[in-house]
């Protein structure tokens, strides 16, 4: 805990942004970071609360007292040493982390919780800023060699924890780069690359070998791996991109959001303009999706100039309360305003889109939306229906589709044989993260499903003691919670 009294003395506190019409004219990040003491205020405000529910919250079972304490008495090292027990990229976690751990705060049941987020990424930048994060490969190796396909956040944390049990490891990315989502779907607003590239830095000083532009399956056979290493551990993402069926989705226009993020990321790191570039300058944009997605569509299209941005979502407006049938400690759906929306999106809720509608050439001008409500009846899922008389027309160039996932691709599954659920998910159990080819283990949104960048980690975790255990019999690497040697 912090203070005993902390709690009481010092309201909640978290970064502030640079203003809209700054911040709109770049691609880096744009918070200002709190000063030192008062971040020791806020980790003061930890409480004794007896039982700290933000471990349940925290899919990494996060040692969130304890840093916090650390953080209050200024014991930044020992902080950064707690952090990393449990969590090996507390820097991405501290940007990207919708934070369940403080939805599940004790506090926040009458009082605003504990500002755990903007604590854990500031005792990252601080270890980094001090030097703290260094190389340490392990001092011996096992001869062991492991493939990692994925490199994104369960990727690289399953890579780095077999690399620290003296594993081999050779990570395969598809992509020019190592990152994943992380490099080519997060905006560069939200987490410059930078960020990822100094920690890749230290992952390869430890040993750890990355081979991009290799995509298994396609540029290299799945089933080449089972001969060339010892086990194989399967990170890949959930990127069957859901689409909307309706008239007009082929038009020029009608876009996938990860296309349009991808290639934008691509142009920021200074990559060569494509022959058919996706831009929001000078159109009405309408990114179709409420998500974390949606909103980096909407944050993208500001900075290139869109004309105007617009945000459909087919559910109702939720409440910025927590409902009554979510209680506390349970992760709540209530309405989330992010630093994107509050840049000039208009949002609209209970709204579907009926049809695109193009001009002669084939080019997306319009689209036609009605007004639906959600009817429910007592044990029984809600019914979507469209209110008679509601359509409207709406000009648009841009439609950017932030629809979600439906699954992965199942080239390697088909190639190793392995087995499949309903959602196109990989099979593994969750005591051992095997799928049913002895070797093989997956972790991630290729095991769980499109999910938050904390289970993903926690995933990689996870499967890499158990892929560790599969090869020498036992592992001391930890499970959640545990906590690892402190090391970073």
């Amino acid at each position: 805990m912090g203070k005993i009294t902390g709690f009481l003395e010092f309201d909640r506190k978290v970064e502030k942004y640079a203003p809209v019409k700054e911040r709109v004219t770049h691609f880096k990040e744009f918070t200002i970071p709190l000063k030192e003491d008062e971040l020791k205020k806020q980790g003061a405000r930890c409480m004794d609360c007896g039982i700290p529910f933000c471990h349940s919250g925290c899919p990494l079972g996060n040692l969130i007292p304890d840093f916090n304490d650390a953080v209050y008495r200024g014991k930044w090292k020992k902080a950064s040493e707690i952090l990393h027990a449990t969590n090996n990229f507390p820097e991405f976690t501290g940007r990207l982390c919708p934070a369940p751990c403080e939805e599940a705060c004790v506090l926040g049941i009458n009082e605003d919780p504990v500002s755990i987020e903007n604590i854990e990424k500031n005792i990252a930048e601080t270890a980094f800023e001090k030097g703290w994060i260094e190389a340490r490969p392990p001092a011996e190796r096992t001869g062991k060699k492991i493939a990692v396909v994925g490199s994104g956040p369960s990727g690289l944390a399953a890579a780095q924890q077999l690399n620290r049990a003296g594993h081999l490891v050779t990570v395969f990315e598809r992509d020019e780069k190592p990152g994943g989502l992380l490099r080519y779907g997060i905006p560069d607003f939200k987490m410059e690359k930078k960020v990822i590239d100094r920690r890749l830095q230290q992952m390869e000083e430890e040993g750890i070998t990355f081979e991009c532009n290799t995509h298994i399956g396609k540029d290299k056979k799945a089933s080449d791996l089972q001969s060339e290493f010892d086990a194989i551990v399967l990170c890949g993402g959930s990127t069957v991109r859901r689409n909307l069926p309706i008239e007009g989705a082929e038009l020029n226009g009608v876009v996938q959001a990860m296309d349009f993020l991808a290639q934008n990321n691509r142009r920021v790191a200074g990559a060569k303009e494509p022959s058919d570039p996706i831009l929001a300058e000078g159109k009405n944009v309408i990114v179709i999706g409420g998500g974390d997605t949606g909103s980096d569509c909407i944050g993208t299209s500001f900075r290139q100039g869109a004309k105007s941005v617009s945000n459909f979502e087919i559910l109702s407006k939720a409440t910025p309360e927590r409902p009554a049938d979510q209680p506390w400690p349970f992760w709540p759906m209530r309405l989330r305003t992010s630093s994107s929306h509050k840049e000039g999106a208009e949002r609209f809720f209970s709204i579907a889109t009926k049809k695109f509608v193009g001009d002669k050439n084939g080019n997306l001008k319009s689209l036609i939306t009605a007004d639906v409500v959600w009817e429910k009846e007592d044990g029984k899922r809600p019914v979507l229906k469209e209110l008679p008389g509601t359509e409207k027309e709406w000009p648009c160039e841009l439609a950017l589709l932030a629809l979600g996932f439906t699954g992965s691709e199942m080239t390697i599954a088909e190639q190793l044989g392995l087995e499949a659920d309903p959602r196109t998910n990989i099979k593994a159990s969750a005591k051992d993260y095997q799928t049913n080819v002895p070797g093989v283990f997956v972790a991630g949104d290729q095991r769980r499903g499109q999910s938050l960048i904390v289970w993903a980690i926690s995933e990689g975790r996870q499967a890499a003691h158990h892929v560790d255990r599969y090869l020498m019999g036992s592992s001391e690497l930890p499970l959640k919670g545990e906590g690892d040697l402190p090391r970073v």
